[in-house]
């Protein structure tokens, strides 16, 4: 992932800071416990596509 499109990116639900979890491909919102995924080096920045993160999984 490129780090100035890093910089830019929200989560769209509550506009909060991703993190980027390279090894899973995925955008992690903190606030949310959403993951995005990354696919083919693009974000899919959209709700449904997002994995809820279980209570028992760690938020770097």
């Amino acid at each position: 992932m490129d780090k100035k499109l890093l910089d830019i990116l929200v989560c769209p639900l509550c506009k909060g800071q991703l993190v980027y979890r390279q090894e899973a491909s995925e955008l992690i919102c903190r606030i949310d416990r959403l993951a995005y995924p990354v696919r083919d080096g693009f974000p899919v920045m959209l709700e449904e596509d997002a994995r809820a993160l279980p209570p028992e999984e760690e938020v770097a």
